[in-house]
């Protein structure tokens, strides 16, 4: 005699728990495996499934049925916009964050180049952190390696940092600033450096020059206005462009600005080389000088390494939200081409009754749900360019102060999104298919 027994409800629980959590790292890999896939393995693929559907029966049996599943998307107007909407939005908020990281960190990078170097005390990791004598930074500017202008003097600048509250445009409340003292040679260190309101600040008197990022960010730095710096009146005397990083910036003589906030020294040296190979000659003359406990990097290195960090926290805060939401996006296109494919049951029935095979039906139906799934990413990497794309923002960098730069979207971050458009149509499709492919004539029949 055979005895039935009952499954014990933990032991179904654990199994379920095994199957969900399965299904889970598979949409992962597959997510994750098509993310990437190089575009020219991708469009390989692509040209290898439309050889395959117009020179081979089954695969003209694929594009037979994927064109009757498409003509038939106007009756499922509703399920279909389920899929491009959720998939939209993955997109566009994924696009939006990877643009924001690479926006920052396109800023800092053209700050700095290979014909400039910036010496910090050894260890420092921002010029916050630093600190130079004066006496040193005499010492560094006779150094080999660094380039003279025509009176024979040494481009260099050595700069004081400090950061002030100023109150912001958009919320009104105090935020940081960074305010530079610079050297009078700064002008030829930073051709870049561009009035294009007002004129350059005096030596030796309490005057700035805001950068355009900054005066866009911050209350009061029209040219002509005041700002109290550590309780004196400093006046705006211009506004200047550069293209990086010291747009977010306040610049003003360096002594002033030593004198105003009582600081002794500076903060770094940055110095134009005769070469990018001169900047060997430069370490081994810091390095062979015992006085000196300093290190020298090009400006390019330097502001590389700042944007690292708060560009991968972005990226990867931006990749985790988008794969929740892909997530989402997934069973949404499950339960919308579950639902397509328990409608077309009869006619997929019948095409199997009167030969179609298995993998034509497999193919259709995943075709049906990437080709929505490319409209929702084509739809969100839309949006995402038309509303963030050279958008200007700040926030908090190294040396504690708004730095002020533009979301870059790129064509590359396009398609970017695109890919993962296309990974959840993948995922959400295959299930559905299989199903479609696997359901018994007679039944599909029946129930239909």
């Amino acid at each position: 005699m055979h005895w039935l027994v009952a499954e014990d409800p933990d032991m179904r629980k654990f199994k379920s728990f095994l199957f969900g959590s399965g299904l889970f790292l598979v949409i992962l890999a597959s997510v994750a495996l098509w993310v990437m896939l190089p575009g020219v393995v991708l469009l390989g693929l692509a040209v290898l499934l439309a050889a395959w559907m117009a020179f081979t029966r089954m695969g003209r049996q694929a594009a037979s049925v994927t064109w009757v599943g498409v003509s038939t998307l106007r009756q499922r107007l509703g399920a279909s916009s389920v899929i491009i909407v959720g998939i939209a939005g993955v997109v566009g908020v994924l696009v939006a964050l990877l643009a924001m990281g690479d926006g920052l960190q396109k800023t800092l990078k053209s700050t700095g180049d290979n014909e400039t170097a910036i010496i910090l005390r050894g260890g420092a990791t921002a010029e916050l952190s630093s600190g130079v004598t004066r006496e040193h930074a005499t010492l560094i500017a006779q150094s080999p390696g660094i380039l003279r202008d025509a009176e024979g003097k040494p481009i260099v600048s050595a700069e004081l940092v400090v950061v002030a509250n100023l109150p912001k445009k958009s919320t009104g409340t105090d935020a940081n600033v960074e305010v530079r003292g610079v050297g009078p040679q700064v002008w030829a260190l930073r051709p870049n450096i561009r009035i294009v309101e007002g004129r350059r600040f005096t030596p030796g008197l309490r005057e700035m020059i805001v950068g355009k990022g900054a005066r866009q960010q911050f209350v009061g730095l029209d040219p002509g206005s005041t700002i109290n710096l550590n309780n004196q009146q400093w006046t705006i005397v211009g506004v200047f462009e550069s293209g990086d990083a010291h747009e977010s910036e306040l610049e003003g003589d360096v002594d002033t600005v030593s004198a105003a906030y009582r600081r002794q020294g500076f903060q770094s040296v940055t110095v134009r080389l005769t070469s990018p190979e001169a900047l060997d000659a430069l370490k081994a003359s810091l390095a062979s000088d015992p006085r000196l406990k300093v290190e020298a990097k090009t400006t390019l290195d330097y502001y590389t390494a700042q944007s690292e960090g708060l560009s991968k926290v972005i990226r990867v805060v931006g990749i985790t939200i988008a794969v929740i939401m892909a997530i989402g996006a997934i069973f949404g296109a499950l339960n919308s081409m579950y639902a397509a494919v328990a409608t077309r049951a009869r006619e997929i029935a019948t095409l199997r009754a009167i030969g179609f095979r298995s993998p034509p039906v497999i193919i259709s139906v995943m075709l049906e749900t990437m080709l929505l799934a490319l409209i929702g990413g084509l739809l969100g990497a839309s949006i995402a360019w038309l509303l963030f794309n050279n958008y200007t923002v700040s926030t908090l960098g190294s040396n504690f102060s708004q730095v002020v730069f533009q979301f870059s979207i790129s064509p590359a971050l396009l398609w970017a999104g695109v890919k993962w458009a296309l990974a959840i149509g993948f995922v959400g499709g295959l299930l559905p298919a299989v199903r479609a492919a696997r359901l018994p004539v007679t039944t599909a029949l029946r129930e239909s």
